[in-house]
C-alpha cells in the first residue's frame, strides 16, 4: 500500500515538473519573440512626424522632380523597359502626401491633412498632364506588358500596397530611417506607372485604360495611408492638442470619421478585388480541368465577363447537347468552382463537322500535291529526254554533212553564231536553189533567208547584211552567196 502511494506521488511530482518546464519554455519563447518583434522602443515620434511633414510640400524642386519622373516612367513604358520604370519609381515624390494623409488622421492634425490632400491632388493632375503630353507626342507602337500590367489590378496589388505601407512606416518611425526600405517600398507599390498609364489612356482616348490605371493608383494610395494610420496608432503617437476643448473634440470626431471613410473603401476594395481574383482563378481552373483535359475538345477562344457573369467558350469541333450540359453542370455543382455557380456558360461549337472536313480536305489536297509533284517530275524527265534527242539529231545531221563533203558546216552552228554576232536577226534560213537565167542552163545557187528586226534603220541593215554575207560565205566556204530579205 505504501509502495503504491509512493509511486503515485512520484508520478504527480513528475507531471508538475513537466508542466513547470513547459511553462518556462513558453515564457522563454514568448520573451524571445517579444524582444525580436517589438520595435516600440526604437521609435522616434517627433523625428517621424517632422520627416513626414517635410515631404508633404509640393513646389519648386519637388514639382520638377515629379515632372522628370513622369517622363522617365513614360519612356520606360514606351520602351517596355522594367529597369527604366523602376528608376522613375525611385525618384518620384508621390509618397510624401500619402503618408501625410495617414499620419494626420492618426494624430488629429487637420491642417496637415488639408495640405496633404491639396498637394496629392496637385501631383496627380500634374502627372496626368505630363504623361498625356508625352504619349500624345510619342504614342506607343504596341501595347506592351509593362503598360497592360497597370490597367487590371488584382488582390496582389492590394496586398503589396498594404504590406509595403506597413514596411515603409516601420522604417520611417525607426531612429535613423532605413533608406533602402523606403526605396524598396517605392518600387513595390509602383505609384508612378499607373498615373503614366492613365495619361496614356487619355492620350489615345481609351478610358478603360484610364479608369483601370487610376483604380490601381487609388488602391495603392488608400492602403498606404491605411498602413500609416495603423502603425502610428499601434505605436501610440501623441494626438495633436488644441487649446480650445470644443475644437479638440470636433477635430477628434472629424479624424475618426475620416479614418472610417478611409477604412470602408479599403475593406470594400479588398473584398471586390479578392472576389475578382478568386473568380479568375476558378475560371482558369475550370478550363484546365474540364476542357483542356478532354482530348475531344478543340478550344479556339475563351472570354470571361465578370460584371455580366458570363463565360464564353468557342470550340473548333462540333459540341453536342450532352457535352454542353456536362460542362454546365460541372460549373454549377462542383465545389471547386463555388464562386462561378451563378455564371452563365455560353458555348459555341462548329455547326458542322468542320474539324473532320478540314482534316479530310487537308489530306486530299496533300495527296493531290504529291501526285502533281510526281507528274511534274515525269514531265521534267520527258523534257530532258527530248533535249537529249534533239542534241543527238543535230549531231547526226552535222556528222552526215561532214561525211558527205557538203560545202557548208552544220547549219545549227551557223545559226547560233549568227544570232550571237547580229542581235537584230529574228530568223535565218539557208538552202540551195535551182536557177536558170537563159532557161536552158540550170545552176544551183546558195541562198540565205533573213528576217530582221523591223525597228532597225535601212542604212544599218544594209551594212550588217553585207558583213553577214561575207562571214557566212567564209564559214561555209562558198564562192558566192545570195541574200533574200523576208518581211
Amino acid at each position: 500500500m505504501e509502495d503504491n502511494l509512493h509511486k503515485e506521488n512520484a508520478v504527480e511530482q513528475s507531471k508538475q515538473e513537466v508542466q513547470e518546464g513547459a511553462k518556462g519554455l513558453f515564457i522563454s519563447i514568448k520573451k524571445f519573440l517579444v524582444e525580436l518583434l517589438d520595435f516600440r522602443h526604437d521609435t522616434d515620434h517627433e523625428a517621424t512626424i517632422e520627416a513626414i511633414k517635410v515631404d508633404i510640400p509640393f513646389k519648386g524642386a519637388t514639382a520638377w522632380i515629379l515632372i522628370f519622373a513622369v517622363f522617365v516612367a513614360s519612356i520606360g513604358l514606351n520602351a517596355d523597359s522594367t529597369a527604366v520604370v523602376i528608376g522613375a519609381m525611385l525618384i518620384s515624390p508621390l509618397m510624401g502626401p500619402i503618408l501625410g494623409i495617414g499620419m494626420s488622421i492618426a494624430i488629429n492634425d487637420i491642417d496637415t491633412l488639408r495640405k496633404s490632400l491639396v498637394n496629392l491632388s496637385t501631383m496627380i493632375v500634374l502627372s496626368l498632364l505630363a504623361s498625356f503630353l508625352f504619349f500624345y507626342v510619342f504614342p506607343l507602337n504596341e501595347e506592351n506588358s509593362e503598360l497592360l500590367g497597370r490597367v487590371r489590378p488584382d488582390i496582389r496589388d492590394v496586398l503589396i500596397a498594404f504590406f509595403g505601407g506597413l514596411a515603409l512606416m516601420v522604417a520611417r518611425t525607426k531612429k535613423g530611417t532605413v533608406a533602402s526600405v523606403i526605396f524598396g517600398v517605392a518600387i513595390a507599390t509602383a505609384l508612378m506607372p499607373p498615373l503614366c498609364t492613365a495619361g496614356y489612356g487619355l492620350a489615345v482616348g481609351n478610358f478603360s485604360y484610364f479608369f483601370g490605371a487610376m483604380y490601381l493608383f487609388l488602391i495603392n494610395t488608400i492602403f498606404i495611408a491605411l498602413a500609416t494610420f495603423l502603425v502610428l496608432k499601434l505605436l501610440s503617437f501623441p494626438m495633436l492638442k488644441y487649446v480650445n476643448s470644443a475644437k479638440r473634440k470636433r477635430i477628434a470626431q472629424l479624424a475618426s470619421v475620416l479614418a472610417i471613410v478611409v477604412m470602408i473603401p479599403a475593406v470594400f476594395t479588398f473584398i471586390t478585388v479578392y472576389n475578382e481574383s478568386k473568380m479568375n482563378n476558378q475560371i482558369a481552373l475550370f478550363i484546365k480541368n474540364e476542357v483542356d483535359s478532354n482530348n475531344s475538345f478543340q478550344l479556339m477562344d475563351k472570354n470571361a465577363y465578370l460584371d455580366k457573369q458570363i463565360i464564353q467558350l468557342k470550340f473548333f469541333n462540333e459540341m453536342s447537347e450532352g457535352e454542353v450540359n456536362a460542362l454546365t453542370n460541372q460549373l454549377r455543382i462542383n465545389a471547386n468552382y463555388d464562386a462561378l455557380k451563378n455564371f452563365q456558360l455560353q458555348i459555341k461549337g462548329s455547326d458542322t463537322k468542320s474539324f473532320d472536313l478540314i482534316t479530310t480536305a487537308y489530306k486530299d489536297k496533300r495527296q493531290e500535291l504529291e501526285d502533281s509533284k510526281k507528274i511534274i517530275d515525269g514531265l521534267r524527265q520527258e523534257i530532258e529526254d527530248l533535249k537529249n534527242t534533239v542534241s543527238t539529231l543535230n549531231l547526226t545531221i552535222e556528222t552526215k554533212a561532214a561525211l558527205s563533203n557538203e560545202e557548208a558546216v552544220a547549219f545549227s552552228r551557223i545559226a547560233k553564231e549568227a544570232k550571237i554576232r547580229y542581235l537584230d536577226i529574228e530568223r535565218i534560213g539557208f538552202s540551195k536553189v535551182l536557177s536558170s537565167s537563159d532557161f536552158i542552163k540550170i545552176d544551183t545557187i546558195p541562198l540565205a533567208f533573213l528576217k530582221w528586226n523591223s525597228n532597225i534603220k535601212e542604212n544599218v541593215l544594209n551594212q550588217e547584211e553585207l558583213e553577214l554575207r561575207k562571214w557566212m560565205q567564209a564559214e561555209m566556204k562558198l564562192d558566192t552567196l545570195f541574200i533574200k530579205r523576208e518581211k
